[in-house]
């Protein structure tokens, strides 16, 4: 993932959107744009597992791959997140870059090259705290870990759990089940 730090406006972060091609997808966290990659297929699989997790302990619930979220709160902030947890109908009607304010959990999977992850550790957390999302899922496939943060206040998650791939996460409320890291290893 590579970042411009350039002070952009909402207008032109869109038109550089617009232009990207299927092999990059563009975020505008913090004032910075993110070039991101194409996930691997270790990544979407991740994703598949933890979808399915969702699933089967809430039935109304979907993980959305890849989904645009506007992030107001954040500077105008627009992202891309890996995970999008929601309601099965949410993004009916809604544009491209959607509204963040019935989202429940994001997930994050760090990518391939450890350099990139720090972006997903730090940056991202901090834009889904202060865009009040109430649960962030990272799997860090560097460090074989999962980590998820809840209960945003003041711009920072107040609360946090670790657990190595193989061991169980606790996934509070309003999911409230515990995500098995097996799948992981």
């Amino acid at each position: 993932m590579n970042s411009m730090d350039a002070d952009v406006t909402l207008a032109e972060f869109e038109v550089l959107e617009r232009a990207s091609s299927e092999e990059v997808s563009v975020e505008l966290i913090n004032g910075r744009i993110y070039v991101v990659p194409a996930p691997d297929g270790d990544h979407d699989v991740f994703a598949v597992y933890v979808g399915d997790q969702i699933r089967d302990h809430r039935s109304d619930l979907r993980l959305f791959q890849e989904r645009g979220l506007a992030i107001p709160a954040y500077r105008s902030g627009r992202a891309r997140p890996d995970g999008v947890v929601a309601p099965r109908d949410y993004f009916r009607n809604q544009p491209p870059w959607s509204d963040s304010a019935g989202v429940l959990m994001l997930v994050e999977i760090t990518s391939g090259r450890e350099r990139d992850a720090d972006v997903d550790r730090t940056e991202k957390r901090e834009a889904y705290a202060q865009g009040s999302i109430p649960v962030y899922l990272l799997l860090d496939r560097h460090r074989a870990e999962a980590t998820v943060f809840w209960e945003p206040a003041d711009g920072e998650y107040r609360h946090h759990e670790t657990a190595k791939f193989g061991a169980p996460l606790r996934i509070p409320k309003p999911l409230d089940f515990d995500l098995d890291t097996s799948e992981f290893l």
